[in-house]
């Protein structure tokens, strides 16, 4: 917290920093709705839930100085209830951020949107912002509509799992791994040692099942042939525009038009706009982002934010710069 102070005390000498407000939100504490956007007639009684997804999307939860400490799989699971069971709920508008993440959680939320539109009736929409890639988009294809900005940065359609050969390095300086072990792929992945080909094999052949299973998702999400969707599945990333031509995303526009989306596909004409929120948070608009902080500062170095995920792991990610041995 010293530290902390002092950097904020340094910052302030540059003429250019107001400082920080530190509210405390307890991560543990209900769902509660958070009113955004009044509809415009006060006898209607119809709500648009806006859900956001934003981060990465681990089935964890998030640590250190700016995540809002929830597990995001377990906080999409909570706000689809909570917008289920409320009748007044006509639709539903996810606004998606996200690079992506872990392949099972990402296929979790995945499942648990189609879910929500089969158990419920009720639509979706998917809004892509800045980033909506990998397993973001894999989310969006439970959507019944997607809506990317022009500038929104898309695709990633692919499988990463990051590993490092740093054995050049114990050699250097003079460390050995000495793994004792149940059986000859058991440390599959040690970075004390160069990958066989065997192992390489075994872990591609991982990977490849993953993207076989994305782009399933894909095909069924955007109902387009299997021969359409491989070519450009290969993990590039596509502008919210270029998408659209490729025939990724249904619309491109923006939020406000992905809400009038979703009223169209409920079949009303007005709506309160709403989201969900731990305690009192408030929002000034519908882009007003979530004002989480968390109770505890847990500041951690992670070279691919990862949060406080130790073991590799397959991942729908967009990691610009992340070197990895598997792809």
């Amino acid at each position: 917290m010293a530290r902390l102070i002092l950097f904020a005390f340094s910052l302030s000498t540059t003429g250019c920093f107001n400082g920080f407000v530190l509210t405390p939100v307890y991560v543990d504490s209900p769902i509660q709705e958070t009113h955004v956007k009044s509809s415009e007639h006060w006898c209607c009684r119809n709500k648009i839930a806006l859900i956001e997804v934003s981060g990465l999307i681990m089935n964890a939860r998030n640590s250190g100085l700016f995540d809002s400490g929830d597990n995001p799989v377990a906080l999409f699971k909570e706000k689809l209830d909570v917008a289920g069971k409320d009748r007044r709920v006509k639709a539903v508008v996810l606004r998606i951020n996200s690079p992506g993440g872990a392949v099972t959680a990402s296929d979790i939320m995945y499942q648990e949107l189609l879910h929500f539109r089969e158990k419920t009736g009720k639509p979706v929409v998917a809004c892509m912002m800045d980033v909506a890639a990998s397993g973001a988009y894999y989310l969006a294809m439970g959507a019944d509509h997607t809506v990317a900005h022009p500038t929104t940065v898309t695709g990633s359609i692919g499988v990463i799992m990051s590993l490092y050969d740093a054995s050049g390095l114990f050699r250097m300086i003079g460390v050995s791994s000495v793994p004792i072990k149940s059986g000859p792929n058991k440390d599959i992945g040690n970075p004390a040692r160069t990958m066989t080909d065997e192992e390489r094999a075994i872990l591609q052949n991982m990977v490849n099942s993953f993207y076989d299973q994305f782009v399933q998702v894909v095909v069924r999400g955007r109902g387009i042939s299997e021969d359409r969707v491989r070519p450009i599945a290969d993990g590039r990333v596509y502008t919210g525009i270029d998408a659209q031509k490729l025939g990724l995303v249904d619309q491109v526009g923006y939020l406000d038009d992905a809400i009038h989306t979703a009223k169209e596909l409920a079949c009303i004409n007005d709506a309160a706009i709403v989201a969900y929120d731990r305690c009192d948070g408030y929002r000034g608009s519908i882009y007003a982002a979530s004002p989480h902080i968390p109770r505890e500062l847990n500041v951690k170095v992670d070279l691919l934010g990862l949060g406080n995920q130790n073991a590799p792991m397959f991942l729908y990610i967009w990691e610009p710069g992340a070197p990895g041995l598997i792809k």
